[in-house]
C-alpha cells in the first residue's frame, strides 16, 4: 500500500510516509509542485505493491508560505482495483535553524472492487536535522484501530539519513522502518523491519534513483524478500 513519495523514496520509497517534490513553482503566497514517475516495482514500508512488477505514481501539492499544505499522490497496485489514491494535508516548518517538524494526516484511498474495507487515516510527524549536505529525517507514523487493518492500530517508525555530494548531482540515502500490528503491515508475527539504502542522479528536473530494499519477512513470502528497485521521476 502507498507512500512515500519521492518514490522511496518510495525510494526515499516511497517509503516513508509524506510524498515530497523537488522542484516549485512560485505562485505568490501559493506554491504548487508535483512529480511523475515509473518504479521498477512499488515497495511501501518493504512490501510489494505490485506483486514485484513496475508501477507508474505521480502527485502534486500545494503549499501556503504559512507552512499549511495539502495534495495528492497516487500509484498503480496489484490489488483493490488497482489503483492508490493518497490524500493528505498538514503544515510544516522550520522550529530551529537547521530543524524542521511535519505535522499531518494522510487518508489512503483505493478506487477497489468487491467486498472488503481498505481505506484508512494515517496521522504523521517527521522532524529533519540538516547540516550543509547531510539531513537526518526521523518520523512515526499512527493509524487507530479501522476495519481495513482488521480493526487492529498500527504504528511504524522510520528514520532516513541522507547526503547530497557537493558539487556532483549525487545523492546516497538509507533508510530503516519498524511496524508494529496485528493487521498490516505487521507481517507474520506483528513485528516488521524494513531498509533500504540507495543512491540517486539528478539532470534538470529529473532524477534517477536506485535502491536496494529489504525486509526481515521470511523469504517465502513473496513481495517482502531483497530486490533492487530503480526509479526514473521528472519534478515539476
Amino acid at each position: 500500500m502507498r507512500n512515500l513519495v519521492v518514490g522511496l523514496s518510495a525510494l526515499a520509497l516511497l517509503a516513508s510516509a509524506t510524498p515530497a517534490f523537488a522542484q516549485e513553482e512560485d505562485t505568490g503566497p501559493i506554491t504548487i509542485s508535483g512529480s511523475v514517475g515509473l518504479v521498477s516495482d512499488y515497495r511501501f514500508r518493504g512490501f510489494s505493491q505490485t506483486s514485484q512488477d513496475a508501477a507508474i505514481q505521480g502527485g502534486i501539492t500545494a503549499t501556503h508560505e504559512s507552512g499549511f499544505y495539502f495534495g495528492t499522490w497516487g500509484s498503480s497496485v496489484s490489488f483493490a482495483g488497482n489503483a492508490e489514491v493518497d490524500l493528505f494535508g498538514g503544515w510544516s516548518g522550520e522550529v530551529s535553524p537547521g530543524v524542521t517538524v511535519d505535522v499531518g494526516l494522510l487518508y489512503y484511498l483505493y478506487p477497489k472492487h468487491g467486498e472488503g474495507d481498505t481505506d484508512f487515516f494515517e496521522p504523521y510527524v517527521n522532524v529533519t536535522g540538516a547540516i550543509g549536505p547531510v539531513s537526518v529525517k526521523v518520523g512515526a507514523n499512527y493509524a487507530w484501530s479501522q476495519s481495513a487493518l482488521a480493526d487492529n492500530d498500527a504504528i511504524y517508525i522510520h528514520a532516513e539519513p541522507s547526503i547530497a555530494i557537493p558539487g556532483t548531482p549525487f545523492g546516497l540515502n538509507a533508510h530503516v522502518g519498524y511496524a508494529s500490528s496485528d493487521g498490516f503491515p505487521g507481517g507474520v508475527d506483528g513485528e516488521v523491519w524494513d531498509w533500504s539504502y540507495g543512491a540517486t542522479a539528478t539532470w534538470k528536473n529529473l532524477t534517477f534513483g536506485v535502491s536496494y530494499v529489504d525486509t526481515d519477512e521470511p523469504g517465502y513470502i513473496r513481495g517482502s524478500d531483497a530486490a533492487v528497485v530503480f526509479s526514473l521521476t521528472a519534478s515539476f
